[in-house]
């Protein structure tokens, strides 16, 4: 049985690795395609610019070859009838007809220079468009390949996912029973366990007092001692109620949370909590009322614990085919963008409505508030 674990795992994973190595392959070939494309359309305009240069120096050079002939002839004229002209004339021919000679020389480098480059980019662009070639052509085999494996390999997955899954299953619900022992532990533990401590400690005080200062102010302790017996059964109430309430298979969701929220709002007195029943009184499948009682719970336990919300109205609409929560307080809101370290409270939401294909969108700001909006599709 171990092994048939194993295997499946091991199965698991090398498809998972095979599809994202295909996946990131065709991806960096698709990228270095496109920088190849990139480069090419460069290139092509750096050519263009190339031959352009490269007619315009052609052109520069006929001229200058042209006219530097008539400066030699010039030249030649004068050094023959030397004693005709003046020094300075003999001077400005010759200098005339070296600077043309020079220009000539110049412009016949800078030729030689603009042909070669434009033979060097001729002959990278021939290799860039063989690249892209190339390129396309291995990012449409590997686009067959990933197909066959997200299809067709993923149907061995398939033939292995009623044992994977009774397995994971298995494991799950235990992982779920030890994190929900952990979870009512610690509420017990921080919750009732300290309250009724305290409560034992102040009886003892209520006792002192009463021998030391009289009646008078020990019944002032025994009323701080009833408000503490009075948290604590609130507490263990808001734990039975967290475990499972009763009222939830016996009479549905709209009552549950008529009267959860009705004890809330008599228990949190400076609080004003409004319900607001738009869908009637219909039954929904029991997944959907549990998820939906839950999502509304946290919500609300949030705004009063966290947000230090004074008013809370809670909207729920349930059409045939959809159930819609609002959620909104005027507390002190939070940014969604931060994640908090150790707060699992919005993101055990969201995993509650992923399960049911439904959609939840938080909106909230420091000091604006907090509106928590939950769409889930009811699936018969």
């Amino acid at each position: 049985m171990a092994l048939r674990k194993l295997d499946v795992k091991t199965l698991d994973f090398i498809v998972e690795q095979m599809i994202d190595t295909v996946d990131k392959s065709k991806d960096e070939i698709f990228r270095i395609g496109e920088q190849c494309r990139k480069d090419h359309d460069t290139l092509i305009e750096e050519l263009k610019e190339i031959k352009a240069k490269v007619e315009k120096v052609i052109s520069e050079s006929d001229d200058l070859e042209e006219k530097s002939r008539f400066a030699r002839k010039r030249l030649s004229e004068v050094s023959r009838n030397f004693k005709t002209y003046s020094e300075e004339q003999v001077r400005e021919v010759y200098e005339f007809a070296h600077s043309l000679q020079t220009k000539y020389i110049i412009n016949e480098q800078l030729e030689k220079q603009l042909r070669q480059r434009r033979d060097d980019l001729e002959r990278r662009l021939l290799v860039l468009q063989e690249t892209i070639d190339r390129a396309e052509l291995l990012v449409s085999q590997i686009t067959v390949i990933s197909n066959y494996l997200v299809s067709d390999i993923k149907d061995i997955g398939i033939a292995l996912e009623d044992a994977k899954m009774k397995q994971d299953f298995g494991l799950r619900i235990i992982e779920a029973q030890e994190e929900e022992r952990k979870r009512i532990s610690r509420e017990i533990h921080d919750g009732p366990a300290q309250l009724l401590a305290n409560v034992l400690i102040r009886s003892d005080l209520a006792e002192r007092v009463h021998i030391e200062e009289g009646p008078d102010q020990a019944f002032k302790e025994i009323r701080s001692l009833k408000e503490m017996i009075r948290d604590a059964l609130y507490e263990v109430r808001r734990i039975i109620y967290d475990l499972r309430p009763m009222a939830l298979d016996d009479l549905g969701l709209i009552p549950t949370l008529e009267k959860y929220l009705s004890t809330l709002g008599e228990y949190h007195q400076s609080v004003d909590i409004q319900f607001i029943n738009l869908g009637g009184d219909k039954r929904l499948p029991g997944k959907y009322e549990v998820a939906l009682f839950r999502l509304i719970q946290e919500s609300v336990n949030n705004a009063l614990k966290h947000a230090e919300a004074k008013q809370i109205k809670v909207k729920l609409e349930v059409c045939p085919d959809r159930v819609s929560v609002l959620i909104k307080d005027n507390g002190k809101g939070f940014d969604p963008a931060v994640n908090k370290n150790g707060s699992f409270g919005l993101m055990g939401m969201k995993e509650r409505i992923e399960i049911l294909e439904g959609k939840l969108n938080v909106e909230s700001a420091p000091d604006k508030g907090t509106m928590i909006h939950i769409k889930i599709p009811v699936l018969e």
